[in-house]
């Protein structure tokens, strides 16, 4: 149980500058932090206001009640400080489009390192909102830690961080986002701030994969999609990753110690020498082709203060794995709208298929060409304090998108200095999807119109033939030796009948 949260000085004044001259009653966004659970400890990095929704509506504001309502028909609202007075009435709530802030926590976790999360929700609001929307605020955390769990999260914790401007301060609950809100789901713990990122250690892991799983008939399984398929490998390979040795700048990690030295630091895995479960129990007459997801995956890792070497291990194995699925999930998104036209293209053998949003929800079972689809290439971009985020950029992206992704997820009004960007993820490593159709028969015309009498006696003959090859070719190799030693002792025979005499005189 966290019951101390340390904040990232600078960026959390920044925040609390910007939001109070911006003389709004409300607002509501994200937590980029980290929960410890080794050290029962907390840390915030930065604070991520929820962007406008479609509509162009605020994701949070103050709802008013009926006087609110006379006052303002009778022409009595006067900017900001009447603004002020509406969300300081007793009567005074919340109203949070959780939806729209659980689906931003979605997308920004995608941009998130290694040791980073989206662990909670901050609100800017009087006391008196604040305490009247308890319930509607423990939902909005509940959701957001849905919409943002990592790939092994076995935390139910989470902070609310309220940032209250009457009176001017800080206040951190850990909230526990089990089924149903109990009066010990809100707890209040210890809230501090201080200069985390700069004392927080790097690690980085250059990670080449190559999984390959079966695609089964249609008859055997019900999850034939691309999605469904790599969803699962990649799930299995999890269980490999865990079991990785670790080798951190060259040296074996053995035991569960703290990081004293600065500076970046390498990561190597070492993968177990094992036969890939995905085949066992599989014939050809229960798989139709392979799927093969290979390349390599740039990974990063921060470790906090005092946190072992280990748990940076483990944020390193956690990021690579939330990479190849962050990666998925965006190819996912993007074949949603043309789903309709893939089943058609899906069902003409000889259709050309070639982009992602062509097979990303096809039924494999019905495709009968090989295919290549190209991922989405990892790309790192400065953030705060030294440390870096992430985002994906398709072959056909420019750092334009890149930049309007971030000023519109992260709040990064600043250009993008495009000589800082890492891009590890080369074109040649990038990341691929193979099918090979090797169980599929290369001429069905001719197979169906053979008849199985005579394609058993073909294959009988054939056996046959290839067995009597061996036989002759063994018999021709024995016989000439023989041949040849019977002929020398012939001809020395022979020879000494003839002449016994200059026998004798060689003696």
């Amino acid at each position: 149980m966290v019951k101390t949260v340390v904040g990232e000085e600078t960026q959390l004044k920044l925040v609390e500058d910007r939001v109070f001259q911006s003389g709004i009653s409300a607002q509501v966004g994200i937590v980029i932090g980290k929960i410890s659970s080794s050290i029962d400890r907390g840390f915030v990095f930065d604070l991520i206001p929820t962007p406008p929704n479609d509509g162009g509506q605020p994701a949070c504001y103050i709802s008013e009640s009926k006087d609110d309502n006379s006052n303002k028909k009778k022409g009595s609202a006067k900017g900001k400080s009447q603004t002020q007075l509406d969300s300081s009435s007793p009567t005074s709530s919340l109203v949070i489009d959780s939806d729209w802030v659980a689906e931003h926590a979605r997308q920004v976790s995608r941009m998130l390192l290694g040791g980073m999360h989206v662990v909670g929700v901050y609100v800017w609001a009087s006391e008196i909102s604040f305490k009247n929307s308890t319930l509607k605020l423990w939902q909005t955390v509940k959701e957001v830690a849905q919409a943002a769990a990592s790939f092994e999260n076995g935390l139910d914790e989470r902070l609310l961080i309220h940032i209250s401007y009457s009176p001017r301060r800080w206040t951190c609950r850990n909230c526990s986002v089990g089924s149903t809100m109990t009066s010990n789901s809100l707890r209040p713990c210890d809230f501090k701030m201080g200069r985390v990122l700069a004392s927080l250690q790097t690690f980085r892991c250059m990670y080449n994969f190559d999984i390959r799983l079966p695609i089964y008939r249609e008859n055997l399984s019900k999850a034939n999609t691309l999605t469904n398929i790599l969803h699962n490998g990649i799930s299995r390979h999890a269980k490999e990753l865990k079991s990785a040795k670790d080798i951190i700048d060259g040296n074996l990690v053995v035991q569960d110690q703290p990081c004293t030295s600065d500076g970046l630091h390498e990561v190597e895995l070492l993968l177990p020498f094992m036969k890939d479960a995905s085949f066992e129990a599989c014939s050809q007459k229960e798989v139709l082709g392979v799927v093969a997801y290979q390349g390599s995956a740039c990974s990063y890792a921060y470790l906090s203060p005092r946190e072992p070497i280990s748990q940076a291990v483990a944020d390193i194995k956690a990021d690579i794995l939330t990479s190849l699925k962050s990666r998925l999930a965006i190819i996912s998104d993007e074949g949603e709208e043309d789903m309709d036209s893939t089943a058609e293209a899906g069902r003409d053998s000889n259709a050309e298929i070639s982009t992602e949003k062509s097979i990303s929800k096809l039924d494999l079972s019905l495709l009968r060409k090989s295919c290549i689809l190209t991922f989405p290439r990892r790309v790192l971009v400065p953030w705060v304090g030294g440390a870096f985020i992430c985002d994906y950029l398709q072959p056909s992206e420019t750092f334009q998108v890149l930049e309007d992704n971030l000023k519109e997820l992260m709040s990064m009004e600043a250009p993008i200095d495009v000589s800082k960007i890492i891009e590890a993820e080369t074109e040649a490593t990038s990341l691929k999807i193979k099918s090979f159709w090797d169980a599929v028969i290369s001429n069905p015309s001719t197979s169906q119109s053979a008849s199985p009498s005579k394609k058993n006696s073909q294959k009988d003959s054939t056996q046959k033939e290839a067995s009597r090859e061996p036989v002759k070719s063994t018999t021709f190799n024995i016989v000439i030796p023989i041949i040849v030693l019977l002929v020398a002792m012939l001809l020395g025979f022979f020879l000494f009948v003839r002449d016994p005499k200059a026998h004798s005189r060689v003696v």
